[in-house]
């Protein structure tokens, strides 16, 4: 698994960008695979269904996961939120959780990046109760739950996450797009 992120993203589509940069750079495909959505809306290379990918944006930050196997990933800028949110989507255990977090929005953009990669990486959607989604609670390094392998990020400001059959590395390869070509940063 390899997973890309920059930052600086003026418009959604530039995500895209990250993309296609991430699929030359790891697999030697140029143009871009043609993409097509299966029924949930999950993307894939109908050409290449061998090679698994995962895109997220949020603000102007993007973030990319490729693998050889089905993969989710999720990217999510932290800001408040209404407190009755956290019961609708929060089992008990995680409630608990984020009761003894410093800091509470930062603690539980974390969690639901988690959620999202997990939604993703099945292809299914969002079908099921939020609060039935079942991830780990975040911590250093990769965890597997499931039979899948988890790993949380966070910085000033921002939380991802990845789900996948493989464990994540510890870093992502950040990039810096400079449009209409990309370049990557050292």
């Amino acid at each position: 698994m390899v997973i890309y992120s920059c930052a600086g993203l003026t418009s959604r589509a530039q995500a895209r960008e990250l993309l296609a940069l991430a699929v030359l750079e790891t697999w030697g495909l140029s143009p871009l695979p043609e993409i097509a959505r299966m029924e949930q809306g999950k993307p894939f290379f109908p050409e290449r269904q061998n090679l698994h990918f995962n895109l997220s944006h949020s603000g102007d930050l993007a973030l990319c996961a490729l693998d050889s196997a089905p993969v989710g990933v999720d990217i999510q800028v932290v800001r408040e939120r209404r407190p009755s949110l956290l019961r609708r989507v929060c089992s008990a255990q995680e409630l608990a959780w984020l009761e003894n977090q410093p800091d509470l929005w930062p603690a539980f953009t974390l969690l639901w990046a988690l959620k999202e990669s997990r939604v993703k990486e099945s292809g299914q959607g969002l079908t099921a109760s939020i609060r039935e989604i079942r991830v780990p609670l975040p911590e250093a390094g990769p965890v597997q739950l499931d039979g899948l392998w988890f790993r949380a990020w966070s910085g000033p400001g921002w939380a991802a996450a990845v789900c996948g059959h493989t464990p994540a590395p510890e870093n992502f390869l950040k990039k810096r797009l400079t449009f209409p070509l990309c370049e990557g940063l050292p």
